[in-house]
């Protein structure tokens, strides 16, 4: 893996203060990685996040960033290396952040969770098969690029899954 020079960001001229302090408000390291990127040399495609970054799958490292909010704009262009077309991002209309998305995805509660097998008899939605909850996992029923985490947790918007069916 190819190490890139990251210095401390620094506020594009036509990006807004309040965009930029969105987007210096992600703290996790898989997004912020490409927010610096994005706002050092303005695009990032996904061979730069597979071959500077190493991330095996570039695209769940683009999901991150627009599951903390922070609308990108995808393209696509001819790679450098192999002249086939790929995929590559930039930031998008800053109308449309997303609030209250900071910090992306929240883990659950233990205690939610046991709220959720009473509620469904320790069933995965999809097969109704009866399962130890230690093989079940909590998913969203709206998923969560559309609805995002509400900071309370309601058990009728989510669900229970068998980690083999799960698909998100």
């Amino acid at each position: 893996m190819n190490e890139i020079f990251m210095c401390k960001p620094i506020k594009p001229k036509s990006m807004s203060d309040a965009f930029f302090e969105k987007c210096l408000s992600v703290k996790s390291k898989r997004p912020k990685t490409v927010i610096d990127h994005l706002l050092t040399y303005g695009s990032i495609t996904t061979e730069e996040l597979s071959e500077l970054y190493g991330y095996d799958h570039p695209p769940r490292a683009i999901r991150d960033v627009r599951e903390n909010g922070i609308p990108l704009e995808t393209y696509r262009v001819k790679s450098p290396k192999t002249g086939r077309m790929i995929a590559a991002y930039k930031f998008g209309d800053p109308s449309q952040i997303i609030a209250g998305r900071i910090g992306g995805r929240k883990a659950f509660s233990k205690e939610f969770k046991q709220q959720l097998v009473d509620y469904y008899d320790s069933r995965s939605t999809l097969s109704n098969e009866r399962l130890e909850p230690r093989y079940l996992q909590i998913d969203h029923r709206i998923p969560y690029e559309i609805s995002g985490n509400d900071s309370a947790e309601k058990i009728e918007e989510y669900m229970l899954l068998d980690a083999s069916e799960h698909v998100g």
